[in-house]
């Protein structure tokens, strides 16, 4: 399978959250805002493609070699906590303003199953460390449309008066959710 059909397939037929329904926590808790659904896009890129990049050296390079494969997701977990706590370190310096909006959610990366199920995809279909960075980068940049689409389309409904009552927040947040997973099985056809 080429790299380009890997990258496009993992944004918008595999997307991480609309098609394989992981890491829905951060996409309903922080896809209120658009500028806070951004910053968690980005954060969860940054860590998605570093936690590929470190959990396939750790598989293939220690776990593999000594015959324990069976630790694997122990391991992953451990690697994806430090990346996690390395980028609320970084955010807290850069943008700590962005570090605030994120509030709770930021650490909840660790605990993010998108982060860690790219990782268990990656080992599973046996990809090298070039197309685990590209599944990675592409999950993550699906992750991202995702949310930001949401935060829009949340913004939006948030101004309009005319929703009952009984819908508002999270309800109408998961109809919506489901409309464009709905939608995004439309690509489908056209990347196998």
């Amino acid at each position: 399978m080429s790299l380009l059909w890997i990258f496009l397939g993992s944004i918008f037929v595999n997307n991480i959250i609309l098609s394989r329904f992981l890491g829905n926590c951060p996409f309903l808790g922080v896809s209120t805002n658009g500028e806070t659904a951004r910053g968690m896009g980005v954060a969860v890129i940054f860590v998605l493609v570093l936690a590929a990049i470190m959990t396939w050296l750790a598989y293939y390079r220690v776990l593999v070699p000594l015959h324990m494969e069976y630790l694997y997701t122990l391991s992953f977990i451990l690697i994806i906590a430090a990346l996690v706590q390395f980028v609320e370190l970084a955010l807290k310096k850069i943008n700590p303003a962005l570090y605030k909006s994120l509030g709770i959610f930021l650490p909840l990366i660790t605990t993010n199953c998108a982060v860690l199920g790219v990782a268990v995809i990656n080992m599973n279909e046996g990809y090298g460390l070039l197309a685990s960075i590209v599944n990675a980068l592409g999950s993550s940049i699906g992750f991202l449309l995702a949310i930001v689409l949401m935060a829009g389309i949340r913004e939006r409904i948030d101004r309009n008066a005319g929703i009952p009552k009984c819908l508002r927040g999270l309800p109408i947040a998961l109809v919506t959710a489901g409309l464009m997973s709905i939608a995004f099985m439309g690509f489908a056809g056209i990347i196998k």
